[in-house]
Parts: C-alpha cells; sequence; structure tokens
C-alpha cells in the first residue's frame, strides 16, 4: 500500500465534532442513522461512530492462559472509522442536525446550535 495523503500538516486539522456528540451520518451504507461518537481521529480526519459503519474482524483468541485474561475469539462485529465530513452534528436541545457556530461564554469559546442557539458544550 502507498503512503496516505494528508491534507494538512499533522495536528493542524481541528474536527467540527468531538467525542460524545450524537451526529447524524450523511452519507455512505449507513446514511440516515444517528449515534454517539466513540473515537475521533484528528490527525486523520476520521471518527468512529456508535453502531454505524459495522464490520466484521476474524480474531484469534490471545492473551494468558485464564479464561479472564483471553481475549475473545471468532468473528467480531466492531464500528470501523468513517471521514469526518461524512457526519453532521445533532443538537441536544433541538434534536434536529445543525452546523455549529462559536460564542464567547466565561472567558472562553463554545459551540452553539445555528438554528436554536443554545449552547452544544454546557460549561461544566
Amino acid at each position: 500500500m502507498g503512503q496516505q495523503r494528508k491534507r494538512h500538516e499533522a495536528g493542524q486539522f481541528k474536527l467540527h465534532v468531538r467525542k460524545g456528540d450524537e451526529v447524524l451520518v450523511l452519507s455512505g451504507k449507513d446514511s440516515g442513522k444517528r449515534g454517539r461518537i466513540l473515537h475521533a481521529y484528528p490527525q486523520r480526519e476520521r471518527v468512529t461512530v456508535e453502531d454505524v459503519n459495522m464490520v466484521i474482524r476474524h480474531q484469534k483468541p490471545r492473551g494468558g492462559q485464564t479464561a479472564v485474561a483471553q481475549q475473545q475469539a471468532g468473528r467480531i462485529e466492531k464500528p470501523a472509522a468513517l471521514h469526518a465530513s461524512n457526519v453532521m452534528l445533532v443538537c441536544p436541545s433541538c434534536k434536529r442536525p445543525t452546523r455549529a457556530t462559536h460564542k464567547e461564554s466565561e472567558d472562553r469559546m463554545v459551540r452553539a446550535c445555528k438554528r436554536c442557539g443554545e449552547l452544544i458544550d454546557k460549561a461544566k
């Protein structure tokens, strides 16, 4: 396989979604599905969404001799990463897909819903 082409220098790309956000899948075999982001990979511009883009991994048992330490074997179904541009943020307030705008709140910038104006990143 050849090297993966980068659109940006390492560490310069910032995703519009974060781990834990609810998103709507825009394209691909699972378009129209909603799910939570499990992992975000900004350098690769990819996200892993719960129960979306499921792939089957054939896995051998690995680990120690005890059943507790041994890794599960067989056909493991797990979500694969998809490109960040193929997902759209869903507002937690109005439950509709939206683009995020940025507002200043308590000396920091936070994401807000473009449709209803509510803050997406609540103060913790």
